[in-house]
């Protein structure tokens, strides 16, 4: 196992994810760090819950890496996502990149968390304060579960 690409049940502490990426070439590093909100669209969440097939993201996120490696050149990249349930700001995914320079540090990092979603079999679970339920994937499907209808768009995030 790669230890710069984790899905993982246990929190996640930021400050590993950056030592990931720590190196004398790097002169920036950004981070990008996705946490569980209270509100979406106006409906309280109580809490998410995530599940994936562990091995194929973790391969993915690898392959994201390689991508960034490739678009640039000197970037290092480790990305954590944590599944299982997760409370209201808890961290769900962090993303650091170290580049030599922090514009490609920070295109790097806004490429990753896009292709996360784009890519990478997790699929998260919001838990509503009305008793509705959202299910969504990261690769853009989605469908519902209540106990009386919805009303309106949900994000995409």
């Amino acid at each position: 196992m790669n230890k710069n690409f984790i899905v993982t049940s246990k929190p996640i502490a930021i400050d590993d994810v950056i030592q990931q990426v720590v190196r004398p070439e790097a002169g920036a590093i950004s981070t990008f760090i996705g946490i569980a909100r209270e509100f979406t669209k106006g409906k309280r969440t109580l809490f998410l819950e995530y599940e994936a097939y562990v091995p194929m993201a973790e391969k993915q996120l690898e392959q994201i890496a390689e991508e960034i490696q490739v678009q640039w050149p000197g970037a290092r990249t480790a990305i954590s996502h944590r599944i299982g349930r997760l409370d209201i700001s808890d961290i769900a995914v962090a993303i650091a990149v170290s580049t030599p320079h922090r514009d490609a540090a920070f295109k790097a990092s806004r490429y990753a968390i896009e292709r996360i979603k784009e890519i990478v079999p997790i699929w998260k679970k919001e838990h509503w304060e009305d008793g509705t339920e959202w299910l969504g994937d990261q690769l853009e499907t989605t469908s519902y579960k209540t106990n009386k209808p919805l009303q309106g768009e949900m994000d995409d995030d």
